[in-house]
This record gives C-alpha cells, structure tokens and sequence, in this order.
C-alpha cells in the first residue's frame, strides 16, 4: 500500500515539476525584457536621465553572472525544494521593492536582491527536473519547461508596453509577485528536496570564477554603452585572464567548483559551445526587431511588440514537433539542419525595404519562433545528455552561466555592429533601416556558421534521452 502511494507521489511531482521550473523560468525571462520598454518612464517618474537607468539593468545581470556558480553547492548542502523556496521568495520581495523604490539608489538595490533569487532559481529547479526524471523522460519535461523562455522575450516588451501606457510602470514588478506566491504553494508541496552527501565548497575557484563571470558581463554592458573601445577591451581581456587563472587553480584543486573532466564529456563540451556560438547569432534579434519598428518605421512600443508577437505562438508547435523530429533524425542533425535554418530566417529580416510594409516580418518572425524552439530544447537537453549523477550540480550551474553569458553577448554583439553600419553613412545610404537590415545579415551568416559546432556530435548522442512517445 505504502509502495503504491510512494509511487503516485513521483508520478504527481512528476507532472507538477516542470510547471513549476517553467513558472520560475517565466517569471525570470519576463522581468529581464520588460523593463526595455519601460525604462524611459520610470526615469521620468524617478526625475533620472533615461541614460542613467541603464544601471538597473546592469546591477541586475552583473548579480545573476555572480551567483549562478554558486547554485550547485547551495543544492546540495541545504537541499533543493529549501534553495528554490528561497529563490523565488527573494525574487518576489525585490519585486515588491522594484515596485516602492523611490529613486535610481532604491531600484538598484532592489534589483540586485531580485538578481541573487534569479541566478539561484532556474539553475535550482533545472538541477531537481535532472534528478526526478529518468533520461528517457527528460528531453519531455525539459521540452515543457523551457517553453516561457522562448515566450518571455517576445512577450516583456508587449506587456511592459502596455503596463506603461494604460497603468503604471511599477506594475511590471508587481505581476511577478502572484507568480512568486503561485511557485511557492507549489514548490512547498510538490518540489523534491535533493542533497549530496559529499560537500567541499571551493571558494577560491568561486571568487576566481564569479571575478571572471563579473568582469565578462560589465564588458557587455560597456560595449553597448560608450564609444571608447580601449577600456571595453581591457576588462574583457581582464575576465578571460581570470578564465585562465580559473582553469590552472582547477587543474590542481581536489575539488575545483566546475571540475575539468565535465568537458571530457563530449555532448556536454560540444553542448556548451554549441550554445555559445548559435546565441551569439541569434539572441539580439527580439531586441534589434522591435527598435526597427519603432525607430526606422516609427511605430509604437506596442505594435513592435505585436509584430514579435506571433513567436511565442509557434514557439509552442515547436514544442509539440521537438521530440517527435529528435527520435527520427537525432541531435546531430537535427541540430546542424536547424541551425542553418535559423540563420537563414534570420538574413531574411534584411529582405523588407522601407518602403515594404512591416507587416512583412510577422511570417518570417513567425517561422523563426517555430525553429528557435527546437534549438533550445536540443542545445539545453544534449548538454545534459551524458553526465554522471556525481557532475550533475556543478554541470547545470556551468550550463546555466553560459546561458546568461552567451545572451549577453549575444545582444552586445548585436548592437555593436549596428552601431558600425549606422556610422558608416554612404554604405547606408543615410537611411537607418539599411543599418539594421546589413546587420541582420550579419547576425544570420554568423549563425549558419556557428553550426558547424554540432559535426563534432555523432550519430548516435542523444539516443539515450529519446523516448518512445
């Protein structure tokens, strides 16, 4: 009798847990793209300069690079269901506070306390999913949770826009709170309390590691933000010597924070790059789209977002095709063929002149939401494919780093050669929407190109995720 209960206890976490992460998920991908469209009034409402804001999106990234790499070791020691409480109690209270602040000084504070819950829950409630579901039922669970990170971006801009028109701007905080409160009643029930028996915490190779993470996210941040280069490039230079210092103190540490055997593992080396190089490509386009509109078309916030809109609809047919396109043709290439696609789509966003209407884009937004979502839950699931349970923790919260770190990237990368054809006024003919559509073309090219990662992956990786559904 016991047995039957204990059995339909995993089968209820088992359907309630991927809601759960993807509540999580939702809440931390909403709040890191609405604020775009609402920077502008909050600055007026806070008597600040718009270009000053910039500092409440700063101090939230720059907290999440800093304590993502620490979400591994908090799960083990005080147990999964204990930390992802915690996360998304905090989360909810820095948006509560987001919500009162009074000033730049508060905001930014408040931000930072939303960012430590942030960079501790999606790491968090991936790392239970791994451990609660068989291989063969992974791929399934993650391929549902991971659906709101591919909606979050399209729908930030839409919602903040309509937030700040018809409301206040101290809404955009305010919508988190239910789902804080909803993820918790959740989580209180149904959230598995995983621990690891073996706990050595490597603070060295953490302050080495969040240095690194640190000194890479305030270089994206300047790459956006000034027209100096030389300082852009000295703090970059300056995270990758601390990568460096990083990788010679886990070369001889017993128990380094990401141990160097991880990137023995094949799928998870190829998975990690591969997720470096493809968001490189293609995770400035919900920005980069939607400022078209607006600046070159002169559009509203809100018919910008409608125009992205139609992504997060196919996103979900992309959902409900992944499994089934995984098992017929594998990783390999699957990934290889989607990759190219992508990066296609992508160079067709340079095709519309100004002159052609903008409603243009929404089939080709469309279509590109569709194959995003295959990407995602391929990169995610294949990087996880193969490791131990032992490489799990510090495995996810590497994976999860990256993630972060390559959207970073992503956008700053975008933005810059943005700003390099906007300068260049006869290739551009004085004409801003040629600017955008030369780096479309850029961006998308990068992206065919990046899969070439995924050859490194053979026929059979992934076989044991694959299902029979």
């Amino acid at each position: 009798m016991n047995t039957n209960k204990a059995e339909q206890n995993i089968e209820t976490t088992k359907k309630v847990l991927p809601i759960i992460l993807a509540t999580s998920i939702f809440m931390q991908m909403l709040d890191s793209t609405i604020l775009n469209t609402s920077i502008t009034a909050i600055a007026k409402d806070l008597h600040e300069s718009p270009l000053d804001m910039q500092n409440a999106i700063i101090s939230y990234v720059l907290t999440l690079a800093l304590f993502m790499p620490v979400s591994g070791f908090l799960s083990d020691k005080f147990g999964t269901k204990k930390v992802f409480i915690f996360a998304l109690l905090l989360f909810s209270i820095g948006s509560l506070f987001c919500s009162l602040s009074q000033n730049l000084t508060h905001l930014i504070f408040s931000r930072v306390i939303q960012g430590i819950g942030g960079s501790l829950m999606t790491p968090v409630g991936k790392l239970a999913l791994i451990r609660t579901f068989p291989k063969k039922e992974l791929l399934k669970a993650m391929n549902f949770a991971i659906i709101p990170a591919l909606i979050g971006p399209v729908l930030g801009p839409l919602v903040g826009g309509y937030m700040v028109d018809y409301l206040s701007w101290h809404w955009i905080f305010l919508i988190n709170i239910p789902f804080g409160i909803i993820g918790i009643l959740l989580s209180l029930k149904y959230m598995p309390d995983y621990k690891s028996p073996i706990i050595d915490f490597d603070l060295k190779g953490f302050l080495i590691f969040a240095s690194a993470s640190l000194l890479l996210s305030i270089s994206l941040e300047l790459f956006g933000n000034t027209v100096r280069l030389t300082p852009v490039l000295l703090v970059l230079m300056s995270g990758f010597l601390m990568l460096y210092w990083y990788y010679r103190h886990a070369v001889t540490d017993n128990n380094p924070l990401f141990p160097l055997n991880l990137f023995q593992v094949r799928t998870f080396r190829v998975g990690i790059v591969g997720n470096l190089a493809t968001r490189l490509g293609f995770s400035s386009i919900p920005l980069l789209l939607p400022m078209m509109i607006q600046i070159a078309y002169g559009q509203s916030a809100v018919t910008s977002g409608w125009i992205v809109a139609p992504m997060a609809l196919t996103a979900m047919f992309g959902k409900s095709a992944v499994i089934k396109i995984l098992n017929k043709y594998g990783y390999r290439k699957t990934l290889m063929v989607n990759t190219f696609i992508i990066g296609v789509l992508i160079c067709a966003l340079a095709i519309p002149s100004i002159h052609t209407s903008f409603y243009w884009y929404v089939p080709i937004i469309s279509v590109l939401g569709f194959f995003n979502s295959i990407q995602f839950t391929s990169m995610n699931s294949i990087s996880i494919a193969d490791l131990r349970v032992y490489h799990t923790s510090s495995g996810n919260s590497l994976v999860s780093v990256n993630q972060q770190l390559a959207i970073g990237f992503g956008i700053a990368f975008g933005l810059l050669v943005l700003k390099i054809f906007q300068g260049d006024v006869k290739l551009i003919h004085n004409e801003i929407h040629n600017a955008f559509r030369y780096t479309f073309l850029v961006v998308g090219f990068l992206t065919i190109l990046s899969g070439l990662v995924f050859r490194r992956l053979h026929d059979k990786d992934g076989d044991n995720l694959k299902s029979a559904n």
